[in-house]
This record gives C-alpha cells, structure tokens and sequence, in this order.
C-alpha cells in the first residue's frame, strides 16, 4: 500500500474550482430572477413560488433538451458565450407553442475538467437566453467527470417549465380546413441537424472552421454558431390579442414531421416552399452534397423556426404584428382536408 496521500483533486477532480465556478456565475444567475425567486443558488433545490392568484386554474408545462453537436462547432472555434442561449431557445420554445409562459429554468453541466472561465461563459449565454425569455435560471448542476469526456469538451442540458391557463392550452385541436399556415423566420440552423451540417461543410466542402463562406459573405464559426432565435416575447404578444389555433416548433425533423405534430385528424398542411426568403446557408448546404429536397426539409429548419395555424381573417394582422414586432414572417400555406393515408405534410412549389 503506498503512502502516499490521494485526494480527490488527484483523481481529477478540483472542488476549488467548483467554488471558484460558482461565485463567477452568482451575478449572471441573479440579473435573470423574476420576483417569485425565493432563494439564491447553492441550495439543494430551487425554489419558486408560483403567484396562484394570478391564475384560475394553471397548467404546468415542462420541456428538456440539449444542444447536440452544435458543441463541436463550439470547441472548434473556443466560443463558449452562444450555446447557453441556444440551450434556453429549444427548451422555452417547446413550451411556449402550448401557449405557456416560461417562469423558471435549470441547467446541466458535464465536463472532464472544470475550467470556471469558460465555464461561466457557456452560464453567461444561459443567462442571457433567460433574459430574452423572461424566465428565472434558478438551479444547475455542476458535473466534473475525469475521464469521460475529451479534453476541453462538455455537454449542456436545459430543464424549463411553464404556465399556462387550462382553458388556454394550444394543442392544434381548434385547427381546421381554411386554416392560413404563418412561418416566423430562424436566425439559421438553430440546433438541428449539425451531424449533417458538419459532414457537408468539413468533408464535402473541404472547409476549415475560419473559413469564409463565399456565397455567405461569413465565417463557418459565424454562420453555424448563431444563436437560436427565442420567440417567447413574440407568441406572449400575439396571444394578447389573437387566437392561435397550433404552433409549431422546428426543430429536429424540420417541417415535415413537426408540422404533423399538431394536426388534427382529417387536416393536412400544404407548404408553398416558395414564399419565403430562405437563408443562402442552407442553398450551399444542399448543393455542397447533392441533398435531396425533402431530406433538407426533413432534417434542417430551412428558415423557418415557428409555424402558426391561424384563421384566415386574422392572418394578415398577425403577419402585420409580427413584422412590426422585427420578425420576419410569411404566409406559407393553408390548412385543407387530408383524405385517409395521405401524407399529412405537402410540400408544393
């Protein structure tokens, strides 16, 4: 046995970090506090108290995701400040489309070793995603695993949850035939189908992550680490004033299958793909490996990162509202009958 004495530091694990760690992010973690924060972070939970007055009869809403190897681009570049808010967008994101208010968030960071600098800049773009939401980063986790993850790399995961009167639950079910489609335009490829991204952009195109882009006019770094766009400040608005029958995230699956999502039985989307302004990124995308058509609409948003269902009166005042609000938008399709069997998406153009 030898005599020499471990510790735990010798096994790769720094506490000394974790403290240093968390008195960094102390400030980024309060500047997103709402007023129902109890307490400040380092306790064993996060606590929140939810102002039932103002409510009769709330719902809950949760959602959890991750980033996906959008990392990779991250650690390529070392640009850590961005990926916290894309965090935050493709969680807030899946819960506004059922017409809930974002109230408080938690995230989760694994890494093989601590390093609090950059540590606190993935937590200071989670903040930031917060504060565009409106909601509360009030808990995390901090995991240093020696061993289980590559040099310099992490994973992030994110935990929202919600509110949402019961009566005011969107769920696609008040969705009919003569239904108008809206799309509210991505800020880029969001966090979907990076996997793919990276084989055509570093293998089919040859290019390194400083490249520039020629038909972008930017850098790879640029164009596939812009942030997620968050739209809650955006649907919170219209639902003020407009009924939304179905909204739909795009995300992993693109408008093929995530459109279908919220349809009623009986009901079928036709998309016009040519009424919008799609993003030269996803032209040079497609062109880069010869992709099929409904493969990049399947695995990519292609510029658009919400779908509204809407009735056909109200959708020229939506789409007045939403540019007014700096949104790109466009009527992109009409809701018709889907006999039985059919695809239940119909991309025409």
């Amino acid at each position: 046995m030898s005599e020499q004495r471990v510790t735990y530091k010798d096994a790769g694990v720094d506490i000394a970090a974790g403290n240093s760690f968390v008195n960094m992010i102390k400030p980024l973690v309060k500047s997103t506090f709402r007023p129902e924060v109890m307490a400040d972070i380092g306790g064993f939970g996060g606590l929140f108290s939810l102002n039932t007055r103002k409510y009769k009869n709330p719902v809950l809403v949760s959602g959890t995701d991750g980033v996906g190897t959008k990392l990779k681009l991250a650690f390529m570049a070392d640009r850590h400040d961005t990926v916290g808010i894309d965090l935050v967008a493709m969680c807030v994101n899946d819960i506004v489309v059922q017409g809930a208010e974002p109230l408080f968030f938690l995230d989760y960071l694994a890494t093989g070793r601590l390093l609090p600098e950059k540590a606190a800049l993935v937590v200071k773009g989670i903040a930031e995603g917060c504060r565009q939401a409106g909601c509360a980063l009030i808990g995390g986790e901090t995991a240093e695993m020696p061993g289980f993850y590559g040099d310099g790399e992490y994973d992030i995961a994110g935990f929202a949850v919600g509110v949402v009167e019961r009566d005011r639950i969107i769920d696609g079910s008040g969705i009919s035939v003569g239904n108008r489609l809206i799309g509210i335009g991505s800020s880029g490829l969001h966090s979907n189908g990076y996997s793919l991204a990276r084989k055509l952009i570093f293998e089919c195109l040859g290019l390194s992550i400083d490249s520039i882009i020629p038909e972008t006019g930017r850098s790879v770094a640029d164009e596939l680490l812009t942030p997620t766009r968050i739209y809650i400040r955006t649907v919170m608005h219209l639902l003020k004033d407009f009924r939304i029958n179905g909204i739909a995230h795009i995300t992993g699956g693109g408008l093929l299958e995530n459109v279908p999502r919220i349809l009623p039985k009986g009901c079928r989307a036709t998309i016009n793909l040519t009424s919008w302004e799609r993003p030269e990124l996803f032209n040079v995308l497609r062109d880069a490996g010869n992709v099929e058509r409904d493969e990049m609409y399947r695995t990519f948003n292609m510029g658009i990162g919400m779908v509204l269902a809407v009735a056909d009166h109200e959708a020229e005042d939506i789409l007045n509202r939403l540019n007014g609000l700096g949104e790109k938008a466009w009527s992109i399709g009409a809701i018709g009958a889907c006999p039985e069997g059919s695809e239940r998406v119909r991309l025409v153009e």
